[in-house]
């Protein structure tokens, strides 16, 4: 028998296309047509509202997408001359810091030695910060030098703020924390 090289593509293509159909029809899977149909866009009827990513200080335009005043999609603002639409990694996912079932809502507190934590109400949770603050600053308050001169300072509390706080949090922050004589102040936003 003369077998061609073209003759052999064609046998064995066709041997290996009905093997595969055959398989396909054995474990159950239909060979009939299917319809495809396109999802609708989330944003099909949303309003968009230029905004600000909040994670650092370059601050790369949003746009925020709202559906009856409930959040659907935030991605980048192609207007913006510095980011041009584009997002980094955790810009892209602000949509989450929003949007997320598994954000923390409640106040969690361990007290010292217990092995379980413990659902406080925000009012209780804010009033023991504020007294073990209060506690600390009269404790370590320096007002003077030993050489006289006036500090007003107390090193054993120090500030961390970040850029996902606005910008007008972040300077209140700084006159409180300076307000309470607190040194040592960090912010990534660098106001």
């Amino acid at each position: 028998m003369d077998l061609s090289r073209r003759d052999f593509l064609k046998t064995s293509g066709s041997a290996f296309t009905g093997t595969a159909l055959g398989g396909l029809a054995g474990v159950g899977a239909s060979l009939a047509p299917a319809l495809a149909q396109a999802q609708e866009l989330r944003i099909k009827h949303a309003k968009a509202i230029p905004s600000v990513c909040p994670y650092c200080s370059v601050g790369c335009a949003t746009l925020v997408h709202a559906v009856e005043g409930k959040i659907v999609n935030i991605e980048g603002d192609p207007r913006s001359p510095h980011n041009e639409g584009a997002l980094c990694p955790k810009g892209a996912a602000i949509y989450q810091l929003h949007v997320n079932p598994n954000r923390a809502t409640k106040v969690l507190h361990r007290a010292p030695g217990a092995t379980e934590w413990e659902v406080w109400d925000l009012d209780r949770a804010i009033d023991r910060v504020a007294a073990l603050m209060k506690k600390t600053r009269d404790e370590t308050f320096v007002e003077r030098l030993e050489n006289g001169k006036v500090v007003n300072a107390t090193t054993a509390i120090f500030s961390l703020g970040g850029a996902t706080l606005d910008n007008e949090w972040n300077h209140i922050q700084q006159k409180l924390m300076r307000g309470l004589g607190i040194v040592a102040i960090e912010n990534q936003a660098r106001i």
